[in-house]
């Protein structure tokens, strides 16, 4: 079978499962591996790019030993260090944000759950952002109970962010503090909730070309809205600091058959844009319909606001958040 072949049977409604060999997708031609995903991206999401952009709103200090992650209290690294920071510099960064024409604004929490009274600063801020703003919301805070969700999801909360960060076979040897299934459990809540589920990984941790076909095959099962992918970006102090950086190559073919395997999902390019050309631009015509930007990555910036809107509207990309489509 031919890459474009594939990639019209699932235009026409065929979706790959665990029990089809998806070897192929690590041996057939790129280019022709990326044109099918372009294909699927555009009959399936169009030629809007969702644009998201985040704040570190708790930083450090997790007690989880995830080996690529700054912010471990198990490593030693620069990593800043702060507690929940307050209402008003969370305000003045979503309302930048959004007159920057982002389409989502989320705040993002180190450790393994927000909980107590910075869960309830967090609400409160989601409720003075929800009133004030006309950007959606996100959230990326631990492992939330139903309850805790269903909160967020009444102060505004459209979409919760829950990685997986590989297969489940790979799982142990990058975090030993929590467990694969706890992951999975967090996002079957976030669905029952009726929220957006956002959740992705990072590829070149040492994981095989297998594994990261199984992390594609699980975030399709779970019927993932949004899987942002992270090239891994080595940070010193961390245990994977001497991991070698991916080549463009390996990120294009990676992000072109997750297109294939969760074709009406928002494929969304995160960190290690630095290492592909133009913050992305091949990327963005091998399946990829969405993107973190800004100066706002937890341990590395990459593309501006404003270089991403030009770069995608001289793609033809319509980069418009529906708040301004229709005031």
């Amino acid at each position: 079978m031919q890459a474009q072949t594939l990639a019209q049977e699932i235009i026409n409604g065929r979706r790959l499962t665990r029990q089809d060999d998806l070897t192929f997708f690590l041996h057939w031609d790129l280019d022709e591996l990326c044109q099918g995903a372009d294909q699927i991206r555009e009959a399936f999401i169009g030629d809007k790019v969702d644009l998201c952009s985040i704040i570190n709103g708790r930083s450090g200090r997790c007690p989880e030993d995830c080996k690529y992650c700054a912010q471990s209290a198990h490593h030693h690294t620069n990593c800043e260090i702060y507690d929940f920071l307050p209402e008003e510099d969370i305000l003045e960064a979503c309302k930048m944000h959004e007159a920057e024409g982002v389409d989502r604004f989320s705040i993002v929490t180190a450790g393994r759950a927000l909980t107590g009274s910075e869960f309830d600063q967090a609400i409160h801020a989601f409720e003075t952002m929800h009133r004030e703003c006309r950007i959606d919301l996100c959230a990326s805070m631990g492992f939330l109970s139903a309850e805790q969700l269903h909160r967020l999801h009444e102060a505004g909360v459209t979409s919760y962010h829950h990685n997986i960060e590989t297969s489940r076979r790979f799982f142990p040897h990058i975090c030993t503090t929590h467990t694969y299934d706890m992951k999975i459990e967090t996002l079957k809540k976030v669905k029952a909730e009726g929220m957006c589920a956002c959740s992705g990984g990072i590829i070149g941790m040492g994981e095989t070309w297998e594994d990261r076909l199984d992390m594609a095959i699980s975030l399709a099962e779970l019927g993932i809205d949004s899987i942002p992918l992270n090239a891994l970006m080595p940070v010193p102090g961390t245990p994977l600091e001497g991991q070698p950086r991916l080549t463009e190559p390996d990120i294009l073919r990676t992000v072109a058959f997750f297109r294939y395997i969760n074709p009406e999902a928002n494929i969304r390019l995160a960190a290690g844009r630095a290492l592909l050309t133009n913050d992305g631009e091949i990327a963005f015509q091998s399946g990829a319909s969405a993107s973190i930007t800004g100066n706002m990555l937890t341990t590395a910036a990459c593309a501006t606001i404003r270089s991403d809107r030009q770069m995608l509207t001289k793609l033809g990309r319509d980069v418009t958040p529906a708040y301004r489509k229709n005031p």
